[in-house]
């Protein structure tokens, strides 16, 4: 799962090696790395390698805050838990714990309505074609074409 996870999160942050400030308002480098976040100064640039290393160490720490916070967590496939990895990623522990019924439904196993619910939402909308591609793999459980890793 990692490196398919890895390659979905570069696709949908991008790569930016000097800080700018993201939608949300906060410093950010690398694949979105948030700098605020993480009680880190902010850098005039960094390398590819730091921006790898800072994604390694960002997709950890979500992985591990999904499967503490998500009883289901452990029970969904890869390709799931990578939906929840991305979008812990973008907005938070506690942004995802907001959708309540797609939690809801993930919990009694009702994918296709997670997929229906993380699509009625404010963040869809703001994130638009990461929103899509995130819900149909929950729909489908299948990971998009053009991830090849």
């Amino acid at each position: 799962m990692n490196n398919k996870l890895r390659e979905i999160l570069k696709f949908h942050e991008g790569l930016r090696l000097k800080p700018y400030l993201c939608t949300a308002g906060r410093w950010t480098i690398g694949y979105g790395h948030n700098l605020e976040a993480h009680n880190e100064a902010s850098p005039s640039s960094i390398t590819i390698e730091q921006a790898e290393r800072y994604l390694d160490q960002d997709m950890a720490s979500a992985e591990k805050q999904c499967a503490a916070k998500f009883p289901f967590y452990s029970r969904i496939s890869d390709v799931r838990k990578a939906v929840l990895i991305d979008m812990c990623f973008n907005m938070g522990i506690n942004g995802i714990a907001g959708f309540k019924m797609m939690v809801a439904a993930l919990t009694d196993g009702k994918y296709p309505d997670a997929a229906i619910e993380m699509m009625d939402s404010k963040w869809s909308k703001q994130v638009g074609y990461r929103a899509v591609r995130l819900m149909l793999m929950m729909a489908k459980d299948k990971w998009p074409d053009d991830i090849k890793a």
